[in-house]
């Protein structure tokens, strides 16, 4: 870890600053280095994992002498010289060929550590067609139930969503999603792990959104293969402990929603409310008058009637209040 000392100049204050914690934190910078020997292979898929990060990527020209899983301190150092909370790592051994290695800091510490091994890649410049412009946010698919039931994959799961994720936006453009990064996993039936069977590969394809005019207020999206296209053997694994987690997670008071009365939500997101009424007078109530319901002449004759004998029979006789004296 770097020794942070005191900023003398203002701007070496505002750089200061910038690096602390923040309430909202902005997009994540990742590094990309290549180690001292690197392959063609782990070269292209490290520039064109740089191209769909851009402008929140450090592309390093010059290679490393770094072993993200024996020595940590070398990673640690870049990042937090660069600022970056992610990093992709690519080398080339005869024990390990077309190697790539993701990861993220925590208190400029590794967070977590992935490596996989690439089966087959293409680059993105040997695909033909129109590339997306840097900068958009994609739409990020996955496939397979791996990713909800085993361990392994549903921290892969969130590497993979915070590295590709973008600026986030409460309302997005329609014409702003350009590609789409689809990430699937494969399983392998005869091999089986802890929650469900071990995946054998991760194909990662990128598609560029194309929208057209449709009879409907919606358009009509359709998609085209742009690159890079990557099939992935997963290797090696290092995630954090689950109370180091837990602390990478806390948020503060500030950004947890607060309980609103008589409000809920259910699980995709929709709001319900509860309303509170007060006793109603049903007597006042306007209801519709039917013809079927009017009762008809002679029936209404017979209730007056009745109406009038049970009056006569309730008169009450005025007593006389005059008194006979000669009585």
């Amino acid at each position: 870890m770097i020794r942070t000392p005191k900023p003398k100049t203002a701007k070496g204050k505002r750089v200061y600053e910038a690096r602390q914690p923040k309430i909202h934190e902005g997009v994540k910078t990742a590094l990309f280095m290549k180690g001292t020997s690197s392959s063609h292979v782990s070269s292209n898929a490290l520039k064109d994992l740089y191209q769909l990060k851009r402008p929140h990527g450090i592309l390093l020209s010059r290679k490393n002498d770094v072993h993200p899983f024996d020595d940590i301190r070398p990673i640690e150092f870049l990042c937090e010289k660069s600022d970056a909370g992610l990093f992709a790592f690519t080398s080339h051994s005869k024990k390990r060929p077309h190697n790539l290695v993701l990861g993220r800091m925590f208190n400029r510490e590794i967070l977590d550590l992935c490596e996989f091994g690439i089966d087959e890649g293409i680059a993105m410049s040997d695909i033909k067609g129109i590339k997306s412009s840097f900068g958009n946010r994609p739409l990020i698919t996955f496939h397979g139930d791996a990713f909800t039931t085993h361990p392994e994959m549903i921290h892969v799961r969130s590497l993979m969503l915070d590295f590709f994720r973008g600026v986030e936006e409460e309302h997005v453009d329609l014409a702003g999603l350009e590609h789409i990064i689809s990430i699937t996993a494969a399983t392998n039936s005869n091999s089986s792990g802890v929650g469900g069977n071990l995946p054998t590969k991760l194909f990662i394809r990128v598609y560029r959104i194309s929208l057209f005019k449709s009879n409907s207020k919606l358009p009509r999206a359709e998609i085209e293969e742009m690159g890079p296209r990557l099939d992935l053997v997963l290797r090696r694994t290092r995630w954090a402990d689950e109370q180091k987690r837990k602390l990478a997670m806390w948020q503060p008071a500030e950004l947890k929603v607060k309980k609103v009365k008589n409000v809920d939500y259910d699980a995709i997101g929709d709001k319900f409310g509860r309303i509170h009424l007060g006793k109603q007078d049903l007597s006042k109530l306007q209801t519709r008058k039917m013809k079927g319901l009017k009762r008809s002449r002679p029936d209404a004759d017979d209730d007056d009637e009745q109406h009038q004998s049970e009056a006569g029979d309730n008169k009450r006789v005025a007593l006389p209040t005059t008194i006979d004296e000669d009585a």
